[in-house]
């Protein structure tokens, strides 16, 4: 038979052994919540930084490398943007070469407005210094500020559409 003394023992023994679990549990469940808190940081931060670069991209043109500079702009866009800044293309191109343009564009601030698991809408602010190489024209500066839809498509933001606000 059991002593007197050992079955409180026991009883003891197994509050402690079901308050560990209970804890081990509590601590798996808040460091699952504590990893999907931060993965959609992650996202919110990759939305963001998508349409900065996105925005950069579209100010940041120079004559002697305008191929490249046009290609960023459309790896960094998707869907109807991307439609657009390709049929634009061509002419951007010939402009910026013809008027031999450099401009240099500096990301001022990003600001998420609103954001789903493959969507986000991000509002960007930049200014942009434009020269004309072979001008007497004098420097220009200029500031924008975009609406920017966002898409994530494999796991990559790209910027939808673009939208200059006032």
């Amino acid at each position: 038979m059991d002593e007197p003394a050992a079955r409180p023992l026991r009883v003891l023994t197994g509050v402690l052994v079901l308050l560990v679990v209970l804890l081990g549990a509590a601590v798996v469940f808040l460091r699952g919540q504590d990893l999907a808190e931060q993965a959609r940081a992650d996202d919110r931060r990759a939305a963001l930084d998508a349409a900065g670069t996105h925005a950069i991209n579209l100010i940041s043109l120079d004559y002697k490398t305008v191929d490249a500079d046009v290609g960023r702009i459309l790896a960094t866009s998707t869907g109807v943007a991307k439609e657009e800044y390709t049929a634009n293309a061509g002419k951007l191109k010939s402009t910026t070469l013809k008027n031999k343009v450099v401009q240099h564009g500096v990301l001022r601030a990003t600001g998420l407005v609103s954001m789903t698991e493959e969507t986000a809408r991000v509002l960007v602010v930049a200014d942009v210094e434009i020269r004309w190489d072979g001008s007497k024209t004098p420097k220009q500066e200029r500031f924008y500020r975009w609406s920017m839809d966002l898409a994530k498509e494999k796991g990559v933001w790209l910027v939808s559409r673009a939208v200059q606000v006032v």
